[in-house]
């Protein structure tokens, strides 16, 4: 199978830069997005041999992710069924026969860490869900998740050390996700390299010298690592300050 996800920071506008072109091209089994800052009924997309699942934020504009399967899922779910985390459009679950399948856009810490208790508390309970699913089937999650867990997921470590996505709160909650029985599948094959990135700010021409982050991501259970087959990051794919990830898996 072969899986996709994308930041895409307003589908509207990612779709008027070559989302569709992409997407074609793509012929992902199962392709996600984060941020699409829509509501229902803003955005007509036919993609012809597709399923398609949207939750959006309550507020106008903001946040919101969307599931495109090829497999028509068992069961589908919207939030983690705490209402407080449940308003913002960040998480679709899809179940399939032998695995879960999530979605999920973090919320960011945002500047002077206003939000940063807030995604404490979200990091414990989408773990605690995480869990949850797994006591009945492997789980693939994947997206946005607004943290660089490592120094070499970003360009420059030493000055943005406590900054929103590299704080130690956030980094040691990635630590504790991926302890408790996942894996992140990019590292699972790309171990040390370094200089590969998702996130590009589209200030001080960021992009153009690669002064990226890696936050966007997949994680699987462990017990699914002998099914991996590759992970990657489509740097070269442009129409939002993101770009879409990837993971093959025999499943």
């Amino acid at each position: 199978m072969k899986l996709i996800s994308w930041n895409v920071n307003g589908l509207r506008a990612c779709v008027q830069k070559g989302f569709l072109d992409f997407f074609k091209n793509a012929d992902a089994d199962i392709f996600c997005v984060q941020e699409t800052k829509l509501q229902g009924g803003q955005i007509d997309l036919q993609l012809d041999g597709y399923h398609q699942y949207w939750n959006y934020a309550e507020k106008k504009g903001y946040s919101g992710t969307a599931i495109f399967t090829k497999a028509e899922p068992l069961s589908v779910n919207y939030g983690l069924g705490i209402e407080k985390h449940d308003k913002e459009g960040r998480v679709i679950t899809l179940e399939f026969d032998t695995f879960y399948f999530v979605t999920v856009y973090t919320p960011n810490s945002q500047n002077e860490l206003k939000r940063l208790d807030y995604r404490m508390e979200w990091e414990d309970d989408f773990l605690k869900y995480l869990k949850e699913l797994e006591k009945f089937k492997p789980v693939i999650f994947c997206g946005d998740l607004n943290v660089a867990h490592t120094e070499i997921d970003l360009k420059n470590p030493k000055s943005n050390r406590n900054n929103a996505g590299f704080t130690d709160e956030e980094r040691a909650k990635m630590t504790a996700l991926l302890n408790s029985g996942f894996t992140d599948t990019f590292r699972y094959f790309y171990p040390d390299k370094e200089g590969v990135y998702s996130w590009w700010s589209y200030r001080f021409k960021s992009r153009e010298k690669n002064a990226g982050w890696r936050i966007d991501y997949f994680c699987t259970s462990k017990s699914l690592d002998d099914k991996l087959s590759d992970a990657k990051i489509h740097t070269d794919i442009f129409g939002s300050d993101h770009c879409p990830i990837e993971l093959d898996i025999d499943i």
